[in-house]
């Protein structure tokens, strides 16, 4: 004889977390959509937690994408996949959208940091939001044409029509790293630039020269490569190679082009850090790689996808966003020592 069939356990509703918290259903709907401050009492919102924790509760994500007409899905925009810190800050948003029933869909702009073109029919209909990384806001012009709110990373800060930001403290960072030169007795600097036309290079370029320009005896000049370990490479050959007092500082705007510095001054029969100090930025993983390691700012990538992630959601809830930049990180490696003594004074 066979058993009949059992039942599947039903799963339970808004309205069971609501009778055993002894509330009702609009206060359940308010504590776990994460809009009840100011209108629920700490204590009230705490128990309302704790039973649809205790019951099993999850909310049914697709009925409520319906009710409030959203497609729980982000744009992420960036311009290379190619580039370490981009793939950090996708992980960081992910997972913030993960645990908010969000995905993130990951968009390289075809022209890197020109135009990014509307990847879908119409964004409007299949996204909620937009970020974008380490771009300018009018590169943007076809998706925010969507009307979709956009949250910026690492840009710049007079871009307007842009519903939140997130930045680093790029500028501190480069001070940084001009402050530990200058305290290890270096006066004679090159500045090894990104060619790439973004906000973020630029304040790194005008923070150093703002940092080295008080200081009496001291000289710095820049130059300019692709973003590529071998553009590097040759522009930091050309320049160590040039007539004239050769500088003691390599002072690079990323850790791939300080790789390629390295190169350079190793083909040139110079000793890193004992002829020449050279620093990146990023402390990508190239940083650790290479012989000596790089000296190299910390940017906190992961955080900056997880604090745009966060920021775009609070304005789909109607909320501030949280404001400031997050903090960088001087990380002293092998690379940068004292200057020979007997280098040439500017």
């Amino acid at each position: 004889m066979t058993s009949a069939p059992q039942p599947a356990p039903t799963r339970p509703t808004s309205r069971d977390v609501a009778r055993a918290a002894g509330v009702s259903q609009a206060t359940v709907s308010l504590v776990l959509g994460g809009k009840w401050r100011g209108r629920v009492s700490e204590a009230t919102a705490e128990r309302v937690r704790g039973t649809a924790h205790d019951l099993g509760y999850r909310p049914n994500l697709a009925a409520r994408s319906l009710r409030l007409g959203r497609t729980r899905t982000a744009l992420l925009v960036v311009p290379a996949l190619t580039n370490e810190f981009f793939a950090r800050v996708y992980t960081g948003a992910a997972a913030v959208a993960a645990e908010h029933g969000f995905g993130v869909v990951l968009y390289p702009s075809p022209d890197g940091t020109g135009p990014a073109r509307d990847p879908f029919a119409s964004a409007s209909t299949s996204l909620d939001g937009v970020i974008a990384s380490s771009m300018a806001a009018g590169a943007l012009d076809a998706l925010r044409g969507a009307g979709l709110p956009l949250v910026m990373l690492d840009s710049d800060p007079a871009d307007t029509g842009v519903a939140a930001r997130v930045n680093l403290d790029i500028a501190d960072g480069m001070r940084q790293v001009a402050d530990h030169l200058l305290a290890l007795g270096h006066r004679r600097f090159v500045h090894l630039a990104s060619a790439v036309d973004s906000w973020t290079f630029a304040a790194r370029g005008r923070a150093l020269h703002d940092a080295l320009r008080t200081v009496p005896g001291t000289s710095v000049g820049t130059v300019r490569a692709a973003l590529d370990v071998h553009a590097g490479r040759v522009a930091a050959e050309r320049t160590l190679a040039a007539p004239g007092p050769r500088p003691t500082a390599l002072v690079c705007d990323d850790d791939i082009l300080a790789a390629g510095a390295c190169k350079a001054a190793r083909r040139l029969g110079l000793r890193v850090p004992e002829d020449l100090s050279v620093t990146g930025f990023d402390d990508l993983a190239l940083a650790t790689a290479v012989e000596p390691e790089l000296t190299t700012v910390r940017l906190p990538a992961e955080q900056v996808g997880e604090r745009g992630m966060a920021a775009l959601l609070a304005v789909l809830d109607d909320r501030p966003a949280e404001p400031g930049s997050l903090p960088v990180q001087l990380v002293a490696r092998g690379s940068s020592a004292p200057p020979p003594p007997d280098a040439p004074r500017a």
